[in-house]
């Protein structure tokens, strides 16, 4: 097996790790949370369309965003490439693993054959980093996993060139260029401002706070849409997995939010960020218990108007939150 050297860790989302870890063997000191927070991470939507089953959410911005922001923000600059053959995809990502170029792939998660099954679902926006190769294998730096691993190159072709809502297409990157001297303070009141834009005045109605409020109208309705009790406990516990397990770092990111203002505190010499950072902790707990209710009454099929009613106040009052937290966040760095 070729191997790579090349650091593998844990992170709390497959983006922000991805990224993170290869900027770090580029050479850039730089941590997950505040890659995140560079990259304007932390956001809200509530979708209703034909390319979900049954309405949903989302607590972070687009895939693919943590990489194009960092890059706007430290004038880092990726190779990336997609591709219209698997063969060509296959090659080109054989050619930089031995040219010792450590390389994220974009796949659907269902084929990381390494998790354990119970964790294994159809979605096309994993990232992992490849790490090393043989005639058979990948070797892989996944930030979900406690250790490398190893996937068959078999397995790989299909993870990246999976079909279906954003498929992959063999989509690949690595940092080419690192700026010797970055401003990161200019870097983090950019991308403060441009967070707070994000949750407080994008003209869309199913984005941020506004995407906050329309969920707590709906969520009272969704036993109108769906096929039955079952079906409607299982959006209900669904709710817990995208805000605690699916790579949040829990809490819907918040958490992960909060320790990038912590550490922009120190690099801005401001103490009020400190603050605010206390704040979006408390935010944090406060979705959290979100979590926990939605995922009891889901568990216990108890889905009546009043405990659905319930979860629209709590989620209300998280909106109700945030809208204060942005706000006062803005004045602060402006």
């Amino acid at each position: 097996m070729k191997e790579i050297d090349f650091k593998h860790k844990m992170a709390a989302h497959c983006e922000t790790g991805t990224v993170t870890s290869l900027l770090n063997h580029k050479g850039l000191d730089i941590t997950e949370p505040m890659v995140f927070g560079l990259s304007s991470g932390i956001f809200f939507g509530y979708f209703e369309s034909s390319n979900f089953p049954f309405p949903t959410f989302i607590v972070r911005n687009k895939p693919g965003s943590i990489r194009t922001n960092i890059s706007k923000r430290l004038g880092v600059k990726f190779y990336t490439k997609k591709f219209r053959s698997d063969k060509e995809g296959e090659g080109t990502l054989n050619e930089l693993i031995l040219k010792d170029i450590p390389t994220a792939v974009q796949v659907d998660f269902y084929y990381m054959d390494y998790m354990p099954d119970y964790q294994r679902v159809h979605i096309n926006v994993h990232f992992v980093n490849i790490i090393g190769m043989n005639d058979s294998s990948y070797l892989i730096s996944d930030s979900y996993f406690p250790k490398k691993s190893e996937l068959k190159k078999t397995t790989m072709q299909k993870a990246r060139f999976a079909g279906g809502y954003m498929e992959p297409k063999g989509f690949l990157f690595y940092p080419e260029y690192i700026p010797e001297e970055i401003d990161f303070e200019k870097a983090i009141i950019k991308a403060i401002k441009k967070n707070a834009f994000y949750m407080l005045k994008l003209p869309v109605p199913f984005v941020g706070i506004k995407g906050m409020r329309k969920f707590a109208r709906k969520v009272t309705d969704w036993p109108n849409i769906a096929r039955d009790v079952d079906h409607l406990s299982h959006e209900i516990m669904r709710i817990n997995i995208l805000l605690e397990d699916q790579g949040t770092g829990g809490a819907g990111f918040r958490y992960l939010y909060a320790t990038f203002l912590q550490q922009a505190a120190d690099i801005v010499k401001d103490d009020g960020l400190k603050d605010m950072s206390k704040r979006m902790m408390e935010i944090g707990d406060n979705w959290r218990n979100i979590s926990y209710f939605a995922a009891k009454i889901g568990k216990n099929r108890d889905l009546g108007p009043e405990r659905l009613k319930e979860l629209s106040e709590m989620i209300n009052a998280r909106a109700d939150e945030e809208y204060k937290f942005f706000n006062d966040l803005n004045k602060l760095v402006k």
